[in-house]
Parts: structure tokens; sequence; C-alpha cells
């Protein structure tokens, strides 16, 4: 058995504002997606369709909720003689004392594992995002240009561009890519549409260069210093074409959003055909009973896995396993985390609720009626919720409030910690 060449790196331990009460006790990368999974799935499974597995996490926020869902990496076929996932926490020794300071010091505080396996490229990625996409393509068209770095962009709306890096490819007319020939990070007016999707492949000795001259900066970042920096060095830097969905999912609307996006007669996300893997071991997942319904439940375009026992009416809605929707409750366009519970005539709309929460009798959370531009209603994990509570659309409720702190109700937009 050859060794493998590639070595991927995955970002997977920051935690994002925008995310709120789903970030709180987790890392982005561990938030649960579509009913069954979590969201570094998506890295992993592209990881292991694109025949990549050497693979390690660099994680630093909250990490045990990622860490026991990774486990041995058995649920991504990574484990055997040159298959592996290793998990790389920050460290205290002779040559690191500190926490990462942003992705780049991450990758170099950890330059004596990847130099141990001796890649011929290695591919960096963030464990964040929500797409297909195998790696070898990208992996293969960078060899052809004998680049020293080929980064994947893919096209996003003008009037957003600015939240992200974005370049100016030399050939807008080659269907693969192009030569980086300007990049912008979060530039004010920008003045293409290319966003980088923080995939990245490098030839091992160009990285720790970089890496070794951006410990002279005070900040630590791939699109702000490393790409910069290799352009004023007239280095190789190619932009790879991505043209197939892309869920950035950095805000709560743009989570809420992909998760629908599992919907419909033709949903954009179709985690059968992209040949989603998760770890189903990880909150006993398999072990749940098969999802039951009641004489009078009502199911119309949602995604109900197994564990759930629905009693009432589910539409438009993703439900994770162990959600108990019971009679007359109503749960419409939302997305209700591991084992919460709906009691009787309850209405949840545009809700992300997290784990082990409790809905009372004839609580109404989130809006009458969901309209483009309603905002999502956040339920933290563990809260247990007094009959009879109105959440406005758009709340935000913190994990583990107390049953002392209850209101009546809460205003539309009003966050309650």
């Amino acid at each position: 058995m050859l060794r493998p060449s590639t070595l991927a790196m995955i970002l997977a331990g920051s935690r994002v504002d925008e995310l709120n009460v789903l970030t709180y006790y987790r890392p982005k990368s561990a938030v649960p997606f579509g009913g069954v999974g979590r969201v570094i799935d998506f890295s992993l499974s592209n990881l292991v369709n694109s025949g990549i597995e050497q693979v390690a996490l660099l994680s630093q926020y909250h990490s045990y909720s990622l860490i026991n869902h990774i486990g041995t990496g058995s649920a991504w076929d990574m484990i055997g003689r040159f298959r592996h996932v290793s998990i790389l926490p920050p460290f205290l020794g002779s040559e690191a004392t500190d926490w990462y300071r942003g992705p780049a010091d991450a990758i170099y505080k950890n330059l004596e594992f990847v130099k141990y396996h001796c890649p011929e490229e290695v591919l960096i990625l963030s464990g964040d995002h929500i797409y297909k996409m195998d790696y070898q393509d990208l992996i293969d068209y960078h060899t052809a240009k004998d680049a020293d770095l080929t980064v994947a962009f893919t096209r996003v709306r003008k009037d957003e561009a600015n939240r992200f890096g974005i370049a100016r490819l030399d050939n807008e007319d080659d269907t693969r890519g192009g030569r980086v020939v300007q990049y912008w990070e979060k530039p004010a007016e920008p003045e293409s549409d290319w966003a980088s999707m923080t995939v990245l492949c490098f030839k091992p000795e160009v990285l720790y260069s970089a890496l070794e001259k951006n410990q002279e900066s005070d900040s630590y970042h791939f699109g702000k210093d490393i790409i910069p920096t290799l352009l004023e060095q007239n280095r190789k830097v190619y932009g790879y074409k991505f043209c197939g969905y892309w869920g950035y999912t950095r805000t709560i609307d743009e989570y809420w959003q992909s998760n629908m996006d599992l919907l419909g007669d033709k949903p954009l996300i179709d985690l059968e055909k992209w040949e989603f893997r998760t770890n189903l071991e990880h909150r006993h997942i398999r072990d749940n009973e098969p999802a039951l319904l009641g004489e009078k439940a009502i199911v119309h375009n949602s995604m109900v896995y197994n564990g759930c026992k629905i009693d009432g009416t589910v539409i438009n809605s993703i439900l994770f396993p162990g959600v108990h929707v019971k009679k007359g409750a109503v749960v419409e366009n939302s997305v209700i985390f591991f084992s919460n519970v709906i009691n009787d005539n309850a209405r949840l709309n545009k809700v992300v609720a997290d784990v082990n929460s409790n809905f009372g009798r004839n609580v109404i959370v989130g809006p009458d009626a969901c309209v483009a531009g309603t905002p999502v209603t956040m339920i933290g994990w563990n809260n247990k919720i007094p009959d009879h509570t109105v959440i406005g659309e758009g709340a935000t409720v913190y994990p583990r409030i107390p049953s002392t702190n209850w209101p009546v109700s809460l205003k539309p937009g009003e966050v309650l910690r």
C-alpha cells in the first residue's frame, strides 16, 4: 500500500458569534445539521469521498462536543495503516505556549506534525461550510499548474461579496480556474464576485516559509495575511472555480436556510447523493427506535428521524432524533435538535431549538406566519419553557434559563439571558 501524498488540515475550532446560542457550548463545526449530522461532516465526507484519509482537526473552543462526535474516525473509514483522524488542540511546551492566535498560527504550531507526514501537498479546509466537492479535482488542477497555492473560489452575489475574501482571476473564460492576479479580504467595495471557500492547497515548502514569515506579524490569517504576501512575492497562486452549492452558514438566517434547502421536491442538498457520512454512535443515534406517527399526526415536506414521536403536525421542518411533538402541537419551518419535547397545543414557527428543551402546553414561539425576511427565533439548550409562554419572532433565549426567570412573554427580537 502506497503512503498517501495529501495531508488535510481542518480548521474546526472556532466559535461564530452570529450563530449565538448554537455556539455557546460548542464550535461551529460541531453544530448539528440536517436532522442527523454535524456541520463538520461535510468536510469529512468530502475527504473520504475524495480518497484523502490522512486528516487532522485543529480544535480550540469547547472541543468536547467535536471530539466526542469524531470518535475514532471509523464513521468515515479513517482507521488503518495510513488512514486516521488526529485532533490537535493547543498545547503547552518548549516551543508553543499559547492558544492558537488565528488559523495560520494554528497550522504553524503544528508544523512538526505536518512535516512528520512528508506530504506532497497540504490541503487546509474550513470545517464549517456546507458543500460537496471532489478535492482530487482541485489537487489535479493545482498539480497541472505547478501552483504554489491553489484556492477554491465560488461566485457570490456582488452585494454580499464584502463578507468574503475576493479574488480577480486572469482567465474568466476558463471553467476550471485561473491565476489570481488580485485579492482583497472583505473589501468595502468588491471589484469581483469570486469568493474564497477557505479551501487551500499548498506546496509544503511554500506553506512552511509563509507561516514562518507570518510569525513576524501580529495577525495570523490566510486570507488577510498569507495570500496577499504570496502575491507580493510573485508566487504562483491559482484559483479553482467551484460552481456547486455552498452553504456559508455564518449567520443564523443562513444556517436556517441551508437546513431548509434539504426540503422540497428538488432539494439543493441531497445527503444521499452527496454520500454524506456521520457518526451514528454519537448521542446513540443508531439505538433509537423507528419514528412513530400517531393516528392524527400530519407530516408534510419534513425530515423526521428515528426516535421521534409525532402526534401533532410537522410542516416544512427538520426534527432530529428523540423529538416528541404531542397532540395539537404544530411545528412549522423549524429545525428542532435532539430530544426536544413540544407539548400539547404548543406552536413553533421558524424556530431553531437546541437540544433537550421542553416547550410547555400552549406555548407560542415565532410569528403567526412565516414570510420572506421573518427573523429566526433561537432557543438555547436545556430550557423548560413554562405553559402559555409567548416568545416573539427573532427573540433569543440563552441556555438553561432558571424557572424563576421566565417572563410571561418575550417581545420580538428580545433576548433572555
